[in-house]
């Protein structure tokens, strides 16, 4: 297993100045970056709830844009959704008709809009994180970038059950949809693998359809509040710019917290809540966009179909900073290779 991942850092090397703005609560943001291309790439990338500065799913998307940006040279406008996030489409759009291209959504949400947008603009090139091709109707210009996330989870839940004294452990998810219930089948069945008999609580902030959870740290404390004080000493979060609560409550309760998406222990900046984060399941959204960006700039982009990141591909997988799991270190790289030789299949469903 890689020891490390890549440090989260967002590069921001100039600005251009937006048509319009995103939304009534931030406007789109652009960066720039030089390289031997002179600039021509020009990237449209639609941020998910919570936008840039959730120092998690959405930043892990600015720092692929940013390498391939650094290797390629070109510029990226950014746009965020407004309050309710109803304007997704209205977000594509804009990038499309301002002549970016390729335009990258961020999120699974956008699957209701990006298919009709896609058709509307055939010569443009799109890619959506956590989409399915299929699930936007198939258009022949949009590629999903997938991961296998309840790969990585399982090796969350087997690192938390290897570490945990109390035999209790803790899930919180931002919103209770099938993509966060991968994250929850994998980190239940890695924490069961190693102990049978452990004690699992789940719960999520917000129901399906309200994506509120993934952006409200101050639930998010609560939830986690409740599991620390029913006696679960580590609680994994799959909740976005919310998991910075877990790590509230993982501080005052002076036990342990699992991040997600980025490497969060390079990401806080409190050193209490640093020193609670034991490690993150890493799910490598700068490694997909940055590898998509790439194929774009090569003329290998085939479209009208899905891009799948797993153990194997170094898509999900674990970081070590802070050295907390250093220990365990043999153990989960047995775990991760009995799931890439496929001894064992990582449940994708509670």
């Amino acid at each position: 297993m890689k020891a490390n991942a890549r440090v989260m850092a967002v590069l921001l090397a100039g600005s251009t100045a937006l048509a319009a703005c995103a939304s009534d609560e931030s406007s789109g943001g652009s960066s720039s970056g030089s390289g031997e291309n002179g600039g021509d790439l020009q990237i449209g990338l639609a941020f998910d709830t919570g936008g840039e500065g959730d120092r998690s799913f959405n930043d892990a998307a600015v720092a692929g844009v940013d390498a391939a940006i650094k290797e390629h040279g070109g510029t990226v406008t950014k746009l965020s959704p407004n309050a309710d996030a109803s304007n997704r489409a209205d977000l594509l759009t804009q990038l499309a008709d301002q002549g970016f291209d390729p335009v990258i959504a961020v999120g699974f949400a956008y699957s209701e809009v990006i298919g009709d947008v896609a058709q509307q603009y055939p010569d443009v090139t799109f890619a959506q994180v956590d989409g399915h091709v299929a699930d936007a109707g198939n258009p022949s210009n949009l590629t999903g970038l997938v991961f296998a996330e309840e790969q990585g989870s399982f090796l969350a839940g087997a690192a938390a059950a290897l570490k945990t004294e109390a035999n209790h452990v803790g899930f919180v998810g931002g919103v209770q949809t099938p993509l966060i219930q991968k994250f929850e089948a994998g980190y239940v069945a890695g924490a069961k693998a190693v102990k049978p008999d452990i004690t699992v609580d789940v719960q999520y902030i917000s129901p399906a359809g309200d994506f509120t959870g993934f952006n409200d740290p101050a639930r998010a404390q609560i939830v986690a509040q409740g599991m620390y004080d029913g006696g679960a000493d580590i609680v994994y979060h799959a909740a976005g710019g919310s998991g910075i609560g877990v790590f509230q409550a993982a501080a005052a309760s002076d036990e342990r917290a699992i991040g997600v998406d980025s490497d969060q222990y390079q990401t806080v900046d409190d050193p209490a809540l640093k020193a609670v984060i034991m490690t993150s399941m890493l799910k490598r959204v700068d490694v997909a966009v940055d590898n998509f960006i790439g194929e774009y700039v090569d003329g290998n982009v085939t479209g009208g179909q899905d891009e799948v990141y797993d153990l194997a591909r170094d898509g999900v997988g674990l970081a070590t900073s802070g050295g907390q799991i250093d220990d365990i270190q043999t153990q989960l790289d047995d775990y991760e290779q009995q799931i890439t030789s496929g001894q064992i299949t990582v449940p994708t469903t509670p």
